[in-house]
């Protein structure tokens, strides 16, 4: 008769022996590691997107609507005259320009007639394309829509604030 108890009769009974576990082992560690880095890149690529700043905006000095050049990037100071949905007309006194508002602009209500703000953007084709509203109490909308993808979800949840860097002052 042979002694059973030592040896096993199936391989599913018999346990993993040392060599290969120690064959796996780097295995293991590589998997492991490679987690970790992964893991740690997400974190870090999620924290440094909530903590970038959001997009900061140099004001610029005011010029008369009468010295604006085609196809620049300006800034004009005045009163709103008139509000064509998301178009508005502004007056400096040397004379009028419509600005486009674009989607931020719809149903009218984001300027008043006879409120003085000022507005920044491109001139082309006649009119100014708006980037930014300052309006007389400092309060400041981006009229730029938000970025698409990830990179917008902080400005699609921060809506319409923008921060204001003075010139000279660093951002």
């Amino acid at each position: 008769m042979t002694d059973t108890s030592e040896t096993p009769d199936t391989p599913a009974q018999a346990g993993p022996t040392p060599q290969s576990h120690q064959a796996r082992r780097p295995y293991l560690t590589g998997v492991f590691a490679a987690g970790l880095l992964v893991a740690g890149l997400v974190a870090g690529a999620g924290a440094t997107m909530f903590a970038a700043p959001r997009d900061s905006v140099m004001l610029m000095q005011p010029s008369t609507i009468a010295s604006l050049a085609p196809y620049s990037v300006v800034a004009v100071k005045g009163k709103v005259a008139e509000i064509f949905g998301n178009k508005f007309v502004i007056d400096d006194g040397s004379g009028r320009a419509l600005v486009e508002t674009g989607p931020s602009g719809e149903g009218g209500n984001l300027v008043k007639a006879g409120e003085a703000l000022t507005v920044q953007g491109h001139f082309d084709d006649g009119f100014i394309h708006g980037d930014l509203l300052v309006h007389a109490d400092g309060r400041a909308e981006s009229l730029k829509p938000p970025r698409p993808g990830p990179r917008g979800l902080l400005d699609r949840l921060h809506r319409p604030g923008v921060e204001i860097v003075a010139p000279g002052r660093p951002g």
